[in-house]
This record gives C-alpha cells, sequence and structure tokens, in this order.
C-alpha cells in the first residue's frame, strides 16, 4: 500500500513548486516507508510513497507510459486482484508490459479503456493519472471505499492526498471547522457523510466514484453502485453462491510478495478467512501467522452485554489450534491506550473511535513487526446482517441511523453559544440517504427496510470501519485486506431475501449455513462478539484524569464546541451517565470521554479555527 499527492494548476507554471509537494507526500511516509517519487511537469505535481508489497523493482511510483505521443503518468494506492485476468485483456488489445506489478496493469487499463477501466477491475484503490496530451487529471477510489482520497479546489489549484493531512500541507489550504464540520464531528462523528472532509471546502472523493479535471470543468460520477435486483436462486443455490464468491475473493487477496498473516479474533467473519488462508498456506508447506487482541486484566473486569456476550481469548486459541496457525495474542497496556489516543488522532487527522481505535493502531504495529500484510473480517456484519439493529425493531424503525441514536445527549454536550441544531442535520443526511436506496417495486415493508439497513449499513457504518481500518494499520507501515469488501460478493448479498439472509432465526444465518464443514460448529455458530473494548478501570481513570485537566484549563480549545458544565458531570461519574452505545456497539460513556479527549487534541494539533 501507499501515499499519493497532488497538485494541479492550469494558470500557471507550478514545476518550481516540487518543495511542497514534496512536503505534502512527505505526511505520508508511514502509508509508505520503502520508496519515494515525484512527477513534476508545468501544470502538475504528484508524489507517491510506496510500501512494497508486490514487484519489488518493477512497481516503482510514479509510473510513466506513452502511448501514440501521448504520456500517462500514474500514483496509485491499493492491490488489484484480478491482475493477470486484466492483463489477458489488455494483451489480448495489443498491449506489452514491462513489470509484473499490478499499477502498470492498472495504469494501461485507463489508457485502454479511460474511465471505462472501473467495469474491469477489483480491488482495492485510490489512484490519480494526468495525462499530458489533454492536461487532465483522473482521480477514483475503490467501491467501497476501502482506500481513501481526500481533495480540494482552491481558485486555479486543485490538490489532493491520500489524507487530509497531505491537503493540509498545501500553503493555500486552511483548517477551518465551520458550522457543517461542527454538526460532522457532534452529530454524526465518528461517522461522516460520504463525500465530507470534514474541514471547510476540503470533500472526500465517495467510494465508487472518479473525479475528471480538466481545463473546462470538475466533474465528479459514480460508477458503481447498489441495484434492486429479483432474487431467483433458491436457499442451497443461494447458499453455495455466497460460499463460491467469498472464497474466490479470499484466495485472491492472499498474492503478494511480502509476509502475509490474518487477524483472528475466534469469531465468525475471522475464523472464516483464517482457515481460508491457513489451507491456502499448507498447500505450500506453510503455517499461517494469525493475531489477535486483548487488553490487561479483562479477564478479571470482563463484562457481558447484549453487544458483546463473549470474550475473544478462548475462541481465538480453538480456532488457531483448529487451522494450524502460529497464534500470537497481542496484549495491550491500559495507560498506554490512553497515551495512543493522541497518536490515533494524528493517523486518522481527526477524532475517531477513540480506543477502539487507538487499540488497532498499537495492535496493527505489534503485528507489522512481522508482517507487511494482514487479512481482516470487517465488512460482513454490515452484508449479512450481524448488527443488532438489522433484528430489533426498536433500532431498526428508529427513523435515523441505527448506530448513533444518541441525538438528545449530543445536542445537550454542544456549547450553548453555538446555536446549532444538530438533529436537522443528522435528519437531512439520513433523509437523503434513504432516498437513495434501490428498491424493487413489489417488496413488502419488511423486505424494504431490510434494504434500507443493507445500504446504509454499506455506504456510512462500513465505510466508518473502514476508514479506521485504513488509518491505523498504514500509519503502522501495514496493508490490511479485507475480503468481504468484494464488490461481487456486496452486490449479490444486497438482494438477498430475509428469509434466506437470517438462516436459522439467526444473525448472519447464511453465511454460517455457507460455511458450514470448514469450521468447528461450536465457532461457526458463536453469537457475535464486535472488535473488544478494554474494561480495566486503569483505562476508565486515565481517560477521566485526562478530560479534567482539559476542563480545567480554560483555554482548551474543545470548550469552544462542548458545554463545560455537562461535560464535567459525564467526567465526574466516569461515564456512566452513557450506559448504552451512543455510537456503534461498543461506544459508551469512557469512550465518549475519550472521544472529547480526541476532540481537544485535534483541535490543537491541527490548529483548527472555527467559523461558525
Amino acid at each position: 500500500m501507499c501515499g499519493i499527492a497532488g497538485i494541479v494548476n492550469y494558470k500557471k507554471d507550478i514545476s518550481s513548486d516540487k518543495p511542497i509537494i514534496s512536503e505534502m507526500t512527505g505526511t505520508l511516509e508511514k502509508r509508505g516507508p520503502d520508496d519515494s517519487g515525484y512527477h513534476v511537469s508545468k501544470h502538475a505535481l504528484l508524489g507517491h510513497r510506496r510500501l512494497v508489497v508486490v514487484d519489488p523493482k518493477g512497481g516503482a511510483q510514479p509510473m510513466q507510459r506513452t502511448v501514440a505521443g501521448r504520456t500517462y503518468t500514474i500514483v496509485y494506492n491499493g492491490e488489484l486482484y484480478n491482475t493477470e485476468e486484466i492483463r489477458a485483456r489488455l494483451s489480448a488489445l495489443g498491449h506489452a508490459f514491462d513489470s509484473y506489478s499490478d499499477t502498470e496493469v492498472l495504469l494501461i487499463a485507463y489508457i485502454a479503456w479511460g474511465p471505462g477501466c472501473t467495469r474491469h477491475i477489483n480491488g482495492i484503490f485510490a489512484f490519480g493519472v494526468w495525462d499530458d496530451k489533454d492536461e487532465s487529471l483522473f482521480l477514483c477510489r475503490d467501491p467501497l471505499g476501502v482506500k481513501p482520497l481526500y481533495y480540494t479546489v482552491r481558485g486555479d489549484t486543485l490538490v489532493f492526498g491520500s489524507e487530509i493531512k497531505a491537503v493540509l500541507k498545501h500553503p493555500a489550504v486552511e483548517p477551518v471547522l465551520d458550522e457543517k464540520g461542527i454538526c460532522e464531528v457532534m452529530g454524526l462523528g465518528p461517522a461522516h457523510a460520504p463525500a465530507s472532509g470534514v474541514f471547510r471546502d476540503i470533500k472526500r472523493l465517495p467510494a465508487a466514484h472518479y473525479l475528471l479535471h480538466t481545463r473546462e470543468k470538475t466533474a465528479v460520477e459514480e460508477y458503481w453502485s447498489l441495484r434492486a435486483e429479483r432474487h431467483t436462486e433458491n436457499e442451497q443455490e443461494t447458499s453455495e453462491h455466497v460460499r463460491s464468491l467469498l472464497l474466490d475473493a479470499i484466495r485472491r487477496q492472499l498474492v503478494a510478495d511480502v509476509p502475509v498473516c490474518a487477524f483472528l479474533s475466534g469469531g465468525l467473519d475471522s475464523s472464516i478467512i483464517s482457515a481460508v488462508a491457513a489451507e491456502e498456506f499448507k498447500k505450500e508447506g506453510r503455517a499461517l501467522n494469525t493475531f489477535s487482541v486483548e487488553y490487561d486484566g479483562n479477564g478479571k473486569y470482563y463484562e457481558a452485554s447484549d453487544f458483546q456476550p463473549t470474550a475473544d481469548e478462548t475462541w481465538a486459541d480453538l480456532m488457531a489450534g483448529h487451522i494450524g496457525s502460529n497464534h500470537r495474542r497481542v496484549v495491550l497496556d491500559n495507560r498506554e491506550l490512553v497515551f495512543a489516543l493522541e497518536d490515533a488522532v494524528r493517523a486518522n487527522d481527526m477524532p475517531g473511535m477513540a480506543d477502539i481505535d487507538a487499540s488497532l493502531l498499537l495492535f496493527c504495529r505489534e503485528v507489522r513487526k512481522t508482517a507487511t500484510v494482514a487479512l481482516s473480517g470487517e465488512c460482513a456484519d454490515e452484508i449479512f446482517g450481524g448488527y443488532p439493529w438489522y433484528r430489533r425493531e426498536d433500532m431498526a424503525y428508529a427513523g435515523t441511523f441505527p448506530w448513533s441514536g444518541a441525538l438528545k445527549e449530543r445536542q445537550a454536550l454542544l456549547n450553548r453559544d453555538l446555536r446549532i441544531d444538530l438533529a436537522e442535520y443528522v435528519r437531512a443526511q439520513y433523509e437523503d440517504a434513504v432516498a437513495k436506496v434501490p428498491l424493487m417495486p413489489d417488496l413488502d415493508e419488511e423486505e424494504k427496510r431490510l434494504r434500507t439497513l443493507l445500504y446504509l449499513n454499506v455506504k456510512w457504518f462500513m465505510d466508518t470501519l473502514l476508514t479506521r481500518k485504513d488509518r491505523m494499520s498504514m500509519a503502522s507501515g501495514l496493508e490490511v485486506r479485507v475480503p468481504f469488501a468484494d464488490y461481487r460478493l456486496v452486490e449479490y448479498a444486497y438482494n438477498i431475501p430475509r428469509k434466506f439472509l437470517f438462516y436459522g432465526n439467526r444473525e448472519k444465518g447464511l453465511l454460517r449455513k455457507a460455511l458450514t464443514g470448514m469450521l468447528p460448529q461450536e465457532v461457526l455458530w458463536r453469537k457475535k462478539s464486535p472488535y473488544p473494548k478494554t474494561f480495566n478501570p486503569t483505562y476508565i481513570l486515565g481517560v477521566r484524569a485526562l478530560m479534567n485537566e482539559i476542563l480545567r484549563d480554560p483555554s482548551s480549545p474543545v470548550l469552544r464546541i462542548v458545554d463545560r458544565d455537562t461535560v464535567q458531570k459525564i467526567a465526574n461519574t466516569e461515564g456512566r451517565a452513557f450506559t448504552r452505545p451512543w455510537f456503534g456497539q461498543l461506544m459508551t460513556g469512557p469512550q465518549l470521554i475519550a472521544y472529547l479527549i480526541q476532540l481537544d487534541l485535534w483541535l490543537r494539533m491541527y490548529g483548527v479555527r472555527l467559523s461558525a
């Protein structure tokens, strides 16, 4: 994986601005610790940081290719999973190749098909291609948004980068938070609208979209979307189809010239991936390395709940023994977890999922010591109905995003001087999203609601988790692949009827049925338990002390956004006022305190200016 950045200006010669593109690209060093490169021309500057995964010699970037007197230059962050199929098609069209890298295949695919290349490629990617003949820039992001891409247009200048920190390094871009941005961090956060970069005038290129920038205009187009189609297969055929698509996705994502491992919690999703990967490794006489995460003291303080019914430790060991993997449990220190909140903000460029982010960052750092690529189980819950809001009516019909229902409590946190209606902003975002849900006209109300939840989860909640996974892993120089985010699997699962999806009256019932025989029965039918959080009071005491320190300082920037007295009451109770999640499944009071800490850290570190 890599990091990309660029500047385009048609009105002046920017070739002397290499120090700017160099500084922008330098912010992405952790994404690409192995190499860097630049393209400098009169109206376009491109930068690249590389993490070597495939073809160390032939995949250097920026990569150029000249065809019929026309030179194309690509900067690319990602991985293609159908490289050889595309190479064969392009070879049949008369194109030749100098390497076995997917970068070259992607570049030639664009040369051959232009924006239509998106109809041929399967992978995770964010890339830019500069065409020197017509002086156009093509930016593109993968169908599910696994890889990030941000941009802004300031006057005559377009600036883009893999992360916001790269965009902010351009001297024309300022870190300004307006009323809309406050609604994003306080009303929706840590989720964000698909096109929002939170900062004023900074946009995120939405998943499944491309941007074409020319002298005449800047146009953003959607190239892939979920489609409403009639599901014609019976239950057994559906199960077999899911199994085939999933196994193919996992096997494709094992290709690398560097060490590959898997995250293994002992839950259904990671166990499926690890089992398939271990089987493939055994064919080559190798054992798969697997990793799980745990927190110091959780064995003593763990508290079961509806959202987190069982701890992972025993299940991960059981599964590792079943597949014969070399398994390591990474145990995190709770004090270090508090300190890592700051590093997580820096990785994410904004407040995120608090200790859920920080723990993943620490975990990825440990994994990176022995591996460069890891496979992870994100996205199964979104597309196969794993979350409680798929089956609980009070959540499914809440009239808002079901993972973020505490709007009244969020509003109470807001500084009264701001006079911002968070509920109105969230309502508008929700209604806009629901209006885009593709539906067959003859579905009953229950099926329509299921499709709506599937769509919202893919476009919003999945996006949040993929953003988290990308930032925390890439800040550690680790590439994490997510087989369940294969667009073929996602678009097929979208139209599966409710009676099939919840086979056996269980969450992810169809997925369990599809993988019968591959996993131990107790793992196959284990009740869902999400990515773990700490229960150790050491962590709670740590974030409470840090929050109180912030509240005592009248110059703390977060006090311009939140109501001090309300936050103080939450800190005084160690967060016990929020016993139900205010976001997702796990983020209760302690995580709210940590989120507000991250908000303060972010405002300080980035020198954010308020214009609300």
